[in-house]
């Protein structure tokens, strides 16, 4: 499906295709982030949920080395090039994307979205502190937003069904889970029928960013592609994970053929 026709499709329903690029076996939406919030309102209106990704090359490269979850990646309903490495990928291989559709954005754009139109929102995940602080902000910039449940992330494998009840008792249009890469995404797969929500979307460290906690990165480190060196200046502590970052592009100019095989 062309990304023209894709475009011209008002009628379309969160259902139908969208354009994709495979990046060693995930399938990245090539959407700007206007498609990707209308296809999303489309989502909240069919009322059938939806499991968001926003990935980045270190997810990637998670699911090379793990069939589960790339499995999972798989499985999900979107996934959007969070990562500046994603998008360069995508380019260099000659599938490129419409743009960077960066998570913490996203949250922003579903917000002003959704206000007008009386949204329902529920935040989990990270500390009780950051939690509550990011729900003040929001509860600040987007006023007309429902935010109908704010629970940090510290609960374990044996609450889950305490938490999904939860949810399910708030009812809410989106979900946005903030925890440990490593079981957000699953997380959210692994219960995506159960919690029945519209839009659920795995948020890493957003919520530290709405919070206060950490700074967003100045628009220089973005316009340069560097949030992620910005990042790791706040949190050095990172720095086993970013290292990822170069063995992906390396493996990106090694394997150009196959990259999207």
């Amino acid at each position: 499906m062309s990304m023209t026709s894709f475009m011209s499709g008002s009628a379309q329903t969160a259902e139908q295709p969208f354009p994709k690029v495979r990046i060693y076996g995930v399938p990245f939406s090539k959407m700007s982030m206007r498609q990707t919030v209308e296809y999303l309102t489309r989502a909240i209106e069919s009322r059938k949920p939806h499991q968001v990704v926003t990935a980045n090359p270190i997810m990637v490269m998670a699911a090379l080395d793990d069939p589960a979850y790339l499995r999972m990646m798989q499985g999900a309903d979107l996934i959007v090039p969070d990562g500046t490495g994603v998008v360069w990928a995508a380019n260099y291989v000659g599938q490129p994307v419409a743009e960077r559709v960066p998570g913490y954005d996203l949250i922003h754009e579903l917000m002003k979205t959704g206000g007008p139109k009386g949204w329902k929102v529920f935040l989990l995940g990270a500390s009780p502190e950051v939690i509550a602080a990011a729900a003040d902000r929001i509860r600040t910039l987007y006023p007309d937003v429902q935010l109908v449940g704010v629970r940090d992330g510290y609960f374990k494998d044996a609450q889950d069904e305490e938490v999904i009840a939860q949810i399910r008792a708030a009812g809410p249009d989106i979900l946005l889970v903030g925890r440990a890469a490593s079981n957000q995404e699953p997380w959210i797969a692994k219960y995506k029928e159960k919690l029945g929500v519209p839009v659920m979307m795995g948020v890493g460290g957003s919520f530290d960013v709405l919070s206060g906690k950490l700074k967003r990165a100045p628009i220089l480190f973005q316009k340069l592609r560097l949030e992620w060196f910005y990042r790791l200046l706040q949190e050095p502590w990172r720095y086993k994970r970013m290292l990822e970052l170069p063995k992906f592009a390396v493996k990106v100019m090694r394997d150009k053929d196959n990259v999207t095989k």
